[in-house]
Parts: structure tokens; sequence; C-alpha cells
């Protein structure tokens, strides 16, 4: 409409009217102009944080899944520490990504699609079916099903506490002598309140999940049960003993292994009479044939001992004539004849333990040698990726054709190395580790069943620095050989659970299985 066409009103009142219509839209456009602004500007600096969170995130994920197990340079922060700075941070992204998306539409009323995976098959399925709504327009008229569209959320039932009641009924026979009753069943704990399930869950919460036992009194306490936490330490000596028959039976089945791994962690325990705590050893015997395609079922036995000494593992394997897989402790040298004779054990060594020395080095960007070390290292690690899974023969073929090079041109390299360097030097240090070890090192070029390095029992391991970083101490040297024992079994459960690829990660291995079917777990049926 041009100005000249437009028709205006006579009338005072009503041009006054439109006018102010017109001041009320103008305002209302400035306004909607400036709160599109506003969001604008919202949104820019919510993509601004989000990217800056992003990076933070990604360093960390570098840093901790990077092609290195060693972390970027000697930071101070722990694993746990690291998980929780992921944590924050991606809470942090969906919450200014809440903020950003809140009252925003699509415009068909759908959200687009995100991809996800699918959930376990053995999860249970609980089928909810919305239908429309029958509105007056439907009346008379007949449906037809032509398609569904199906959603799935994952829900949670919490645990909750029962009792069970257990009644047997006295009988006695009309005009004779005697009561029949049925025998009182057998329990762990005879007399007492807890069932097997209850003591299954106490134990993985304690020796699997980390959660002591003051924290899980706490945490019953809130479904107005009164567990004393002094009671549930009882429960688990009187537990540990009853199971011990079979973690003396898993570690018999370890050693019957044609290669195993064995390593030790400190277990703080608390001395008695002192007040203070004492240094314990936990030490654990590992056995996965999966790497070399063998199929025995793998384990993980631990024991406890209040020392370090080399007589502790002679006695743990007294009779094992296998590859035992190490870290560079002395004690295990013992275990092996210098002559190489068949009775005793034959020592393989951990390359990962000589290359976390040189990447410590190259980290801190102070020797090239040792950053030459890690890169050369490096193709080690590329060779036991392809070749993992294969027979022996397949593996030891595949690091003769590859692998021996990288070994020579290493140990040449340190060798011409070695003499220019200071011999009080930390690079010199991390050489004449390698080297003085060069025949337990090389030993896995010839031996498909030996492994590059002994991560399966760090592995093993690392749970267990869990637990005693919660729990702080073993509560004595009694506590220490339940735990060594409960541990045991826990740990070889869930590791068959991983090798049958039933259960995805350890926290979902239901607590009634743990002990129900552990006979059958070590048979390997």
């Amino acid at each position: 409409m041009t100005p000249p066409d437009l028709q205006l009103p006579d009338d005072v009142e009503t041009l006054k009217a439109m006018v102010l219509a017109m001041a009320d839209k103008a305002a209302r456009t400035d306004a909607l102009e400036s709160e599109v602004a506003d969001l604008k500007a919202r949104n820019a600096d919510a993509d601004e944080r989000i990217e800056r969170l992003t990076q933070i995130l990604k360093a960390f994920d570098r840093a901790r899944f990077g092609r290195r197990s060693e972390k970027l340079g000697p930071s101070g922060i722990d694993d746990e520490q690291q998980a929780f700075v992921f944590e924050e941070i991606e809470t942090g992204i969906a919450a200014i990504r809440a903020q950003v998306t809140k009252g925003a539409a699509h415009p068909d009323g759908k959200r687009q699609p995100r991809p996800r995976k699918g959930f376990a098959p053995h999860l249970e399925r609980v089928e909810v079916v919305i239908e429309p709504d029958e509105l007056p327009e439907h009346a008379g008229k007949q449906k037809v099903l032509i398609g569904e569209d199906i959603s799935e959320r994952l829900d949670v039932v919490p645990a909750k506490f029962r009792v069970i009641v257990t009644r047997r009924p006295k009988y006695a026979f009309k005009n004779e002598d005697g009561v029949v009753q049925a025998s009182a069943p057998a329990h762990i704990i005879e007399g007492g309140i807890p069932t097997e399930a209850l003591l299954a869950q106490i134990a993985v919460s304690k020796y699997a999940d980390g959660l002591p036992l003051y924290r899980q009194e706490a945490i019953y306490a809130r479904d107005k049960v009164d567990l004393d936490r002094k009671l549930m330490a009882q429960w688990m000596g009187k537990l540990g003993f009853e199971l011990d028959i079979l973690a003396d039976y898993i570690l018999a089945e370890v050693k019957k292994a044609e290669r195993i791994f064995a390593d030790e962690t400190t277990l703080p325990t608390l001395a008695p009479g002192s007040g203070s705590a004492k240094t314990a050893w936990l030490w654990a015997y590992a056995r996965d044939d999966r790497p070399f395609g063998g199929s025995g079922p793998p384990m993980v036995a631990y024991r406890f001992e209040d020392s370090r000494a080399g007589d502790r593992v002679a006695r743990h394997l007294n009779g094992y004539r296998g590859i035992l897989q190490v870290d560079g402790y002395g004690a295990y040298n013992k275990l092996a004849r210098s002559d190489g004779g068949n009775d005793g054990v034959i020592l393989a060594g951990c390359w990962s333990h000589s290359r976390r020395k040189f990447y410590e080095l190259h980290a801190s960007e102070s020797s090239k040698i040792a950053t030459e070390t890690v890169e050369l290292m490096a193709k080690l690690w590329q060779v036991e990726e392809t070749a993992r899974g294969q027979s022996p023969d397949a593996r030891a073929a595949a690091r003769q054709q590859t692998s021996a090079a990288v070994v020579n041109e290493l140990f040449d390299l340190w060798q011409r190395t070695l003499p220019r360097i200071s011999g009080k030097s930390k690079l010199a240090e991390a050489i004449r580790y390698a080297t003085s070890r060069r025949s337990i090192f090389e030993r896995f070029l010839t031996d498909g069943r030996i492994e590059l390095d002994s991560n399966i029992v760090e592995r093993a391991i690392g749970p267990q620095t869990i637990t005693r970083k919660n729990s702080l101490f073993a509560g004595s040297d009694g506590g220490g050989r339940t735990w060594a024992t409960i541990a045991t079994l826990l740990q070889t459960c869930l590791c068959r659970a991983r090798h049958n690829a039933v259960y995805a990660d350890r926290r979902t291995m239901p607590i009634n299985q743990l002990f129900a079917n552990v006979s059958g777990i070590i048979a390997g049926s």
C-alpha cells in the first residue's frame, strides 16, 4: 500500500487508536528483535563454552586413551581423578545444551533420531502400548494398523530388602510315637540372619565395587535396615573361610596353564595392638589363553602376604613348570634355573615396564634417544594387534617377520648409546633395565604363547587398588586373607562373564550369579 492510497479515518478517536496500535506493534517488534539478539548472543556464548569444554575433554581423552598407556607427563592426576573430570565436563556440556535448546521445537514435532547401540538382549523387556485417543469424529470407523513407532528406554527396579520366612511344620501320627519334620537347610551363616544372596551383595559391593562396609551400613539404613558394619565384617570372615577351598582350587587351575602372569601390590594392614598400618602385599596370578587361540577360561587368583620376599611367590607357585610372565622384580628370578633346566619356570619379560621408563623421558622432551625408542617400540604393539588370537606358531612367525628386526635395532641403539652418556642418568638407568633382561625380553620372538606385556595381570590388580583406596587398609591379616579369597572368586567370575561376552561391563554382573554359578565357571561349563 503506497502513501497516496492510504485511507486515513476522519474520526480523531479512530486515528488515535490506529496510531497507538502501530506504536504497540513497533514496540513488540523492537522487543522481539532485542530478544532475538539476546538469544543469538547466548547461543554464541554457549557454543564458545561447549567448544572450550570439548577441547578440554579431548585433551584428557588423549591423555588417558591414546596409543600409549602412560599419561601425558607427571601430572599427578590418577585414573579416578581423570574419570571425575570427564564426568563433570560432560555434565557441564549437557547442561549448556539443555539451556540453549529449551523450548526449541522441531517442525514436525519430532526430534532427529540419534545413533544408539541396542540394549543387551538378556535385559527384561516390558512393553507399554499407547493407543491414540478415541475422538468423536472416529465414531463408527474401523481402525486398521498400518505401522508403529518403537522406542526403548532403560529403566531400573531399585534393589529392595525382603524377609524369607522358612516354616518347617512338625507332624505326629495318630496313635504312634515320634515326630517328623524336614531338616533345616544348610546356610553359610548357621543360625544367622543373612541369606546367601545378601552375603553376595555385601561381598560384591566391598570387594568388586570398592564400597567399604561403613558406607554400605549407611546405604542400608535408608531402607530402615540396621546392619552393623562389625556384624557384616564377621559375615565376610566366615564367607572367606567357606570359600577358601575354592580359591585354592582356582590357584591350582591357574597353575595348569602353559603360561601365567604374576604381579603384586601393596595392601596396608592394621598392625595388632599398635593402631597403625603396616605394609602387606597382595599377589595376583592370572591365566588367559585367548591371545594365542587357547580355549581355557581366564582366571585370577590372589594371595595375601605380610612380606614381599621371594619365598612367598615360591610357595604360591610350588610345582609350576610353565612360562611365568612378570615385571622386573627380582624375586621371580629365583624361580628359574640359571642353566635353563626344565625343572624351573621359564621367565618372560614385560616390554611395557621397559617402555614406561623411556616414555617418561620422551614426555619431558629430555632425550631424543628415548623418543626414538618409544617410536620403535610402537611397531612391536602394531604387530601384536594383527597377531592377537592366532595360534602360537602364527604369532611367532609374524614376530620373526617384523618384530625381530625392531628388537635388534633397539638393542643396537641402546648399546651404542650407553657408553656415551652418564651412568647415573635416567636414560642410562632405563637402558640398563632393558639390556640386563635381554634374554627374557626376546623370548616372545620365538614362543607365540608369550605376550609382549603383562597387562593381563595388571588389569586384575587394578580393581583391588580401587578397593584399597576406598577402604584405606585391611583390618587385620585375617581380613587381608579374606580379601584375597573373595576377590579371587569375584574376579574369576567376572573374567568368565567377559570371556563369554554375556555382559558388556563388570558392573552389570548380577550378584546372585557370582556365587551360585561359581562352580560351573571354574569348571568351564
